[in-house]
């Protein structure tokens, strides 16, 4: 008997998962940045990809919302190491999220297990974690898309990329929601690996 006989969808692993990493304090992120950070999470379930997070409240949190007014499905990777610190301690939020894990490695090791379980990273308005997940998924050599808008992210972020000194190809740059998840996926395909044969 053939065993994937008794499978006969395909499984999960060509399922695309993009953490959108930004700002949990958003007072400088211009006028219109949480509605953008919502379209942007609309735009990511309406092109079938799984949105993360970082689990936590701002700019991620409303393209949370966003991808879940859309019916899409939201993960948050939490700094604490239980859903009480998470709430307590840490005075992060459990709403928009279909799955929270609880990484318990505060957040510089959060941001390391968040960014390396997904196939791309899209920055929004941030401040330096934005920075950090950055540049793990830089270092990982992971597709990084940097969402324009009313805020100074965009254009640290390019700028950090110039004068790195080392060419990076994996990059999708627009203020269209639209265009950026698409160039995303499209990076994302280009190096995704196929089905497994038996």
């Amino acid at each position: 008997m053939d065993p994937l006989s008794i499978f006969p969808k395909k499984h999960g692993h060509s399922q695309i998962k993009i953490c959108v990493s930004g700002a949990a304090e958003t007072g400088h992120c211009g006028v219109d940045a949480l509605e953008k950070a919502k379209e942007l999470g609309r735009e990511i379930a309406r092109q079938g990809a799984i949105l993360v997070t970082g689990a936590t409240t701002g700019f991620p949190l409303w393209v949370a919302m966003g991808a879940k007014e859309m019916g899409g499905t939201s993960i948050g990777f939490s700094p604490a190491a239980s859903e009480r610190e998470h709430v307590e301690v840490y005075k992060l939020p459990v709403d928009y999220l279909d799955l929270i894990i609880y990484t318990g490695f505060g957040y510089p090791g959060r941001d390391l297990l968040l960014t390396r379980s997904v196939d791309a990273v899209i920055c929004g308005c941030g401040r330096v974690g934005t920075i950090h997940e950055f540049t793990v998924a830089f270092e990982d050599n992971k597709p990084i898309g940097i969402f324009e808008g009313p805020w100074e992210m965009d254009d640290e972020l390019k700028d950090i990329i110039k004068k790195s000194h080392r060419p990076f190809p994996k990059v999708a740059v627009s203020g269209d929601p639209k265009k950026l998840v698409a160039g995303i996926i499209t990076l994302i395909e280009e190096s995704k690996i196929g089905e497994y044969k038996i």
